[in-house]
């Protein structure tokens, strides 16, 4: 008998609930070194506050029932006021639900709250955001009170005793809604429009999560040093074409399944160990994909061929089934992959008591990581204007990034997600700037002393769009705005050195889906440094890029402007500026002086030719024959012409030096600031003094 009991126990164990699409890969249960570990690594989180004391999480309960009874008021007297029977309007009900980051229980101090009201059929969104508004006005502890209907997620936003919250809406086809209702039944979203399931979409992917992972604790922990990690390291946002917050919980979840008894320390290693070998675009898949009659559009590879182009795809389990990761190209993807191998290594370390936890939070060096940046400014003269605008910039900085990436001379865009306060100096008439760096590797070209990339369509396609934002955004809310948007028509000529690379793979566009935004305040994030680094030419090329030895060079102080009838031109960065020279007329189409890499090569575009057929390649007659040709969309002279005509109210060209230069000052070296004249490691990006780091291009948005 005793026997059969223990061989009942070992099958129970053996016969341990599965969860995921697959087998675990390990039962192993932690030992005590893996417990002494994952203390450690509470103990190195703390400083960046990710927990909240008692206090705060209490504070946060009670906020949440003050609303909870808000709305029951509200759906009470609406019920009353469409005359329902008073039986009906006392059962009626309405409840608030909480996702995102507070639902899953991995919230930061001062974090806001993603809620959604749910009402019965017979309240319409209309009210919501009009007696439930005016409700919440008069309300005592709101502030900061702002709907924004119009979003692809209508949401109301305010502060409720000191915490934000995101109050999306949702009404189901049902007469009451209860206390103990469950979202997660799919019969819920029968009947329901668009915008309901999409507000629904957040609390049944947040609930599915907790559901599939073996142990919630565990969970839980892993997942604040993941995400922690990766606002440090800077991957952290969905908006920009990193991941989210949504896609990181469900990475951490599907290794929780893959090693469902091991401690935190353990899953943390395990993380980087899965995802810096997973085979992209193969799918991150929680549980298999159900099927449901009520026809509502999934993702599936099979049937749609645009999710085929998905290169990170990571699917949300509940339905309707969506990639949460939609955003991600092919230099976001490149990378995060290499930050996964650089945790893989730097955990190996931590376990083999080599190093410790702080190491893996260290933030990264991005400003001595590339050698060439692209500098994107948006300025506005109000700080309510700014705000508006800067998120109106920030959506679209992905358009920009995927412009550049299907330049066949450009291997990686890497945008840094933190935005910097910009120099007031330049924008006199705007006293609010915000910056973002985008780091550019160039493809080094087979048999080339030199090439010249030019970058006209990639910065056209980025500010027509913009401008198209912009004047929809006006026409929409119906104000009189005046948008101007300064960037350089033309950003061509980034001088190289000659090598060899293979042709790189084209990112895709990302599909029309929106993007939530994802912010982290109180990253810290280091300045920039001069550094020199050798050359390894068996490295490489994006490793040669990176550390050539080409010194860093600075912008001058003051920015001369050209009027936009003197034609395009763009910086010359890192040459001598010569304030006495005057600005030159343009031909025809344009005169583009070069960005300097390492020798500077005057470009200056011919007008089109038709006996060619088409103007000679980056208007030079003397380019090397084996460089691979530009691409056959690079728009013409007429159309730029007839372009910059019809949306010249909106676009004003803005040069940070005069394109008249003389042959000699041409081969004169870069100009450079001393070292002690760069900011140091400690100081705030950029310094005061540093207008645009390394080789960098300016591009400026202005409102």
């Amino acid at each position: 008998m005793k026997e059969m009991s223990a061989n009942t126990m070992l099958d129970s164990q053996r016969q341990q609930k599965h969860y995921g699409i697959t087998s675990p890969i390990s039962l192993a249960c932690p030992k005590e070194i893996d417990h002494i570990y994952t203390q450690k690594l509470i103990d190195a989180m703390k400083p960046f506050g990710v927990f909240e004391d008692e206090e705060e999480l209490n504070h946060r309960l009670v906020v949440l029932g003050k609303l909870n009874n808000l709305v029951k008021e509200w759906i009470s007297d609406i019920s009353e006021s469409k005359n329902l029977p008073p039986s009906v309007v006392a059962t009626v009900g309405g409840k608030i639900f909480t996702f995102g980051s507070y639902r899953l229980g991995v919230h930061t101090k001062g974090a806001d709250i993603d809620a959604l009201c749910v009402a019965p059929r017979h309240v319409e969104r209309s009210d919501f955001f009009q007696s439930f508004f005016e409700k919440l006005k008069h309300q005592d502890g709101i502030r900061n009170l702002r709907a924004v209907e119009d979003a692809f997620v209508p949401v109301i936003k305010f502060e409720f005793d000191g915490i934000e919250i995101d109050l999306v809406f949702a009404r189901l086809a049902i007469q009451t809604i209860s206390d103990n209702l469950d979202l997660r039944d799919d019969s819920r979203l029968r009947s329901l429009d668009i915008r309901c399931i999409r507000s629904l979409n957040g609390c049944r992917v947040t609930d599915e999560i907790l559901h599939l992972v073996p142990n919630k604790e565990t969970f839980r922990l892993t997942l604040r040093a993941v995400k922690l990690w990766a606002k440090r390291r800077g991957i952290y946002s969905n908006m920009l074409g990193f991941l989210g917050g949504v896609s990181w919980a469900m990475l951490v979840a599907r290794t929780c399944q893959l090693y469902p008894n091991a401690a935190a320390s353990t899953l943390v290693h395990k993380f980087f160990l899965v995802f810096s070998k997973w085979e992209w675009p193969n799918p991150v898949l929680l549980k298999q994909p159900e099927e449901s009659n009520l026809n509502l559009p999934v993702w599936d590879p099979r049937v749609n061929p645009s999710d085929r182009y998905h290169l990170m795809p990571i699917i949300t389990p509940a339905y309707p089934q969506q990639n949460s990761t939609y955003n991600v190209s092919t230099s976001t993807r490149t990378v995060m992959v290499e930050e996964f191998k650089q945790g893989l290594a730097v955990t190996d370390e931590i376990l083999q008591g080599k190093s410790d936890w702080s190491k893996l939070l260290e933030p990264p060096n991005f400003f001595q990581k590339y050698r060439h940046y692209i500098v994107l400014t948006a300025s506005a003269s109000t700080e309510e204007n700014h705000l508006e605008w800067v998120g109106l910039v920030e959506s679209k900085i992905r358009v920009l990034v995927g412009n550049l990436e299907r330049n066949e001379f450009i291997t990686l865009a890497h945008v840094n997600p933190q935005s910097f306060p910009g120099n007031k100096e330049h924008h006199k008439a705007n006293n609010y700037v915000s910056m973002w760096f985008l780091g550019i590797i160039f493809r080094r070209v087979e048999n080339a002393e030199s090439v010249n990339i030019d970058l006209t369509y990639d910065i056209q396609s980025f500010t027509d769009t913009e401008t198209g934002a912009a004047v929809w955004k006006k026409e929409k809310n119906n104000e009189i705005i005046s948008k101007r948007l300064s960037l350089p028509q033309s950003l061509s000529d980034v001088s190289r050195s000659s090598g060899g690379l293979q042709s790189k793979r084209s990112s895709l566009d990302s599909s029309c889906l929106d993007s939530s935004r994802d912010t982290d305040s109180g990253t810290p994030f280091h300045s920039p440094v001069s550094t020199n680094k050798s050359s390894n030419p068996d490295s490489p090329a994006g490793e040669v890029e990176r550390n050539s030895t080409e010194p860093a060079t600075v912008v001058v102080e003051k920015l001369p402007r050209v009027p936009p009838a003197q034609g395009l031109s763009i910086p010359v960065i890192g040459a001598e500026v010569d304030p006495t020279a005057k600005a030159a007329s343009s031909p025809p189409v344009c005169t583009i002086p070069t960005v300097v890499g390492r020798n500077v090569i005057p470009r200056v575009t011919t007008p089109h030719n038709p006996v060619q057929g088409q103007p000679h390649l980056n208007g030079l007659s003397n380019i090397s024959k084996n460089v691979t040709p530009k691409r056959s969309h690079s728009p013409p002279t007429d159309g730029t012409s007839k372009r910059l005509k019809d949306i010249e109210k909106f676009i004003r060209l803005e040069s940070a030096f005069k394109d008249s230069r003389a042959a000699e000052d041409r081969k004169r070296k870069p100009m450079r600031l001393p070292s002690k004249e760069l900011p140091d490691s400690s100081s705030p990006v950029p310094a005061s003094n540093i207008r645009v780091i390394k080789n960098s291009i300016r591009l400026t948005l202005n409102r």
